[in-house]
């Protein structure tokens, strides 16, 4: 029986994809509409859970007026599988390309160093959370 998990490879355009579609400003709904799938079926194809076949790619890129190519940008190569931690795994989060978008925004550099004090602060907490309650405590 084959093994049913997404390859490293389809999970990496999947988040191409999803970046891509922010990046339009394009719900899973509308890019689904474009052409001519469900929203659900985008958001397999954005996890990697089903692969894209090569003419709804090419139908993609050209929605999100990319070429097909840049939808494997950081696709493994022999023996190389992706990191969790890479940017681009990270920019496919939720709400971090809005992030990202809003922070390039402000224009004042103590307001930027402050934001981002805050943020790792809140990191730093969420992480002794999740510490505390995976030894128990």
């Amino acid at each position: 029986m084959a093994d049913r998990s997404p390859r490293p490879v389809d999970v990496v355009v999947g988040q191409n994809v999803r970046i891509g579609r922010l990046q339009k400003g394009l719900s899973q709904t509308e890019l689904g509409a474009r052409i001519g799938v469900t929203f659900q079926q985008i958001q397999k194809y954005e996890k990697g859970t089903n692969r894209i076949g090569a003419s709804r790619l090419q139908q993609i890129a050209e929605v999100l007026s990319l070429q097909v190519t840049t939808l494997f940008d950081g696709a493994p190569s022999a023996g190389h599988g992706p990191t969790e931690q890479t940017p681009r795994y990270l920019l496919a989060k939720p709400h971090a390309l809005r992030l990202l978008t809003a922070f390039s925004k402000l224009n004042d550099e103590v307001s930027r160093l402050a934001l981002l004090h805050l943020i790792e602060s809140l990191s730093r907490i969420a992480t002794r959370r999740r510490s505390r309650t995976r030894n128990g405590r």
